[in-house]
This record gives structure tokens, sequence and C-alpha cells, in this order.
């Protein structure tokens, strides 16, 4: 079951720049970065109120998310929803015509188990849903 809104991603060229944007000019708490190889990108967040911004940039230069700022820029990259079982919700939301980017989840940030609902299954907004698990 979806549980919470566990973060909204920006995605961001300069990854620096927005850290310090948002860590010394609107004075949030700041994670950490952490590369997230199997998306090919580098991570930031900022925990705010039980939810947290994810800054997303393009790990190496490389990977999808290079495509994505230079077809639409920066800005918000998506939301993601936080669920207790993360099998049961891709299974209903299966049965209920909605398509995902991957067939599986796949080892996210901070350990997470994640995957992305396709943007034509909700009005244009990639939805990524994610769940604590092990990738060991």
């Amino acid at each position: 079951m979806i549980t919470s809104l566990d973060h909204i991603a920006i995605a961001v060229p300069d990854l620096k720049r927005a850290i310090n944007r948002f860590l010394e000019d609107f004075g949030l708490n700041f994670e950490g970065t952490q590369d997230v190889v199997e998306a090919q990108t580098t991570t930031a967040f900022f925990p705010i109120d039980g939810s947290s911004i994810e800054l997303v940039h393009p790990l190496e230069g490389q990977g999808p998310l290079v495509r994505y700022l230079e077809k639409h820029g920066p800005g918000i990259h998506h939301l993601c929803f936080r669920s207790n079982d993360l099998d049961a919700d891709v299974a209903r939301l299966k049965s209920k015509g909605y398509r995902f980017l991957s067939e599986e989840p796949t080892p996210g940030a901070h350990n997470m188990r994640v995957i992305f609902i396709h943007p034509k299954s909700c009005d244009g907004v990639l939805i990524e849903l994610n769940e604590p698990g092990d990738h060991s």
C-alpha cells in the first residue's frame, strides 16, 4: 500500500549550484550525495517534514537524465511515493492498466527498491514507487 510522499525529485544540470541553493539560500538540512550507478545519476537529498527534496544529476555526464535535461531542461523530474508492499502495489497497478518503465523493481538510493510508472499512465507525470529493501 502506498503510505506517503517520499520525495520530489528535481533534475539539475549543475549539482553543486543546486546544492548550494537549497543548503545556503533556503537553509535546508543537507543529507549528502549518493551515486546511483544503476540509474546513472548522482543524487542529493534534503529532508524536510517527513519527505525530502531529491536533486538528480547525470552521473559522469552519462545516462538517460542527460537526454531528459536536453529535452525538458531543469525542473521537477518525478514524484516518489513510499510503499510498504511494492510487489503488491505493482501487481495491483498493472492489473489496472498502468505501464512501468521496467518489468521489476531495481536498486535505488538509500537501499530502496524502486520502480517507475510511465508518465503516459499518470497524466504526463513520472511517478516512482519505493520500498526499503536489501539489494545484496
